[in-house]
């Protein structure tokens, strides 16, 4: 069986403990992303089974139909929205996912950056590495607002921790996370505007689904103090296409901390977030820590080694009649 990992730029899977569940099988890894799509279809037809890591290929119908040998895709995480899950069952491919969701590395990563970001230790390091020592005056985070944006399992440690830094907890979501941070004694927005308005440091933690596309918009930034920072180690779709650069070249809010991208990777330092110096930039890290893939690939490698055991798979198409 031929299994073919695309996007794999880490140059980390052959080095976890699971590898070893999909031994005895022909792999072909490939670090860097296909120039174009001609390119992405040559690289990926020999495979019966292609791993999916996360969101980094985009499996469209056009795509999914020029892959003849394509039996299954084998999903790293438990939901992706890059994958046509129709166009796959059209076509007899079955889409396995993982059963895991850890939320402790995004969350950890999300106080990483917001304390970097809040206090300029990445500006300052840098600046002190190129020889300076005059320095600037960073934001305690003592008394501040935190505005989390969605109260769910990442969400809720990231309040955890700033509660625990003597922040000021102000929620704003669903109808579900606004019970939850009453039920914690955290304050809930009246709001959107108010959330906006209010935070000094505000936390997106939406789940992105179609109706949650571009939640964030121009006009909700702009009510943003200059003094604000936001922080998206969600998905960079929850943030209406270059509504974030405009706001913070227009100075609300005064500061960002990013790790994630309408395009990824990011080579060549090719964003202009890389040349503003109130952002501070990671290449989405939000997951990429060692128990969380030795955790996800794991599950993924289970479902291709039982996939060629004949045994059943969980399928997110459920209904797909399998290619013979």
């Amino acid at each position: 069986m031929h299994i073919v990992i695309p996007d794999e730029y880490q140059d980390i899977v052959p080095r976890l403990d699971c590898y070893k569940l999909i031994a005895g099988h022909t792999v072909t890894i490939h670090r860097e992303p296909a120039a174009d799509f001609e390119a992405l279809v040559e690289r990926l037809r020999p495979a019966d089974v292609i791993v999916s890591i996360r969101e980094r290929v985009a499996f469209s119908r056009a795509l999914i139909e020029r892959l003849p040998n394509l039996k299954l895709i084998a999903l790293v995480g438990r939901n992706a929205t890059t994958i046509d899950y129709a166009a796959a069952t059209d076509h007899g491919v079955m889409v396995s996912t993982g059963k895991s969701n850890s939320p402790v590395a995004p969350a950890e990563l999300t106080v990483a950056l917001m304390v970097a970001a809040r206090r300029n230790i990445v500006l300052e390091a840098e600046r002190m590495r190129r020889g300076e020592w005059p320095m600037t005056l960073s934001h305690r985070l003592r008394g501040s607002t935190l505005g989390i944006f969605g109260l769910g399992n990442i969400g809720s440690l990231v309040a955890e921790a700033g509660a625990g830094l003597g922040m000021k907890i102000l929620v704003y979501g669903q109808a579900q996370s606004a019970k939850r941070a009453l039920e914690r004694g955290y304050s809930v927005a009246e709001s959107k505007a108010a959330f906006f308005e209010q935070s000094d440091v505000l936390s997106l933690h939406v789940r992105l689904r179609p109706d949650t596309r571009g939640i964030v918009g121009t006009e909700d930034l702009a009510r943003m103090k200059p003094t604000a920072l936001i922080v998206n180690t969600s998905r960079a779709e929850l943030i209406a296409p270059g509504a974030l650069l405009a706001a913070l070249q227009a100075g609300r809010p005064g500061y960002a901390a990013v790790d994630v991208y309408d395009r990824e990777p990011i080579v060549n330092g090719d964003h202009p977030y890389l040349k503003m110096p109130n952002v501070v930039c990671t290449p989405h890290l939000g997951w990429a820590e060692w128990d969380n893939f030795e955790l996800y690939f794991a599950e993924t490698f289970e479902q291709i080694a039982a996939y060629a055991a004949g045994q059943p798979l969980r399928l997110a198409n459920p209904t797909v009649v399998p290619r013979g």
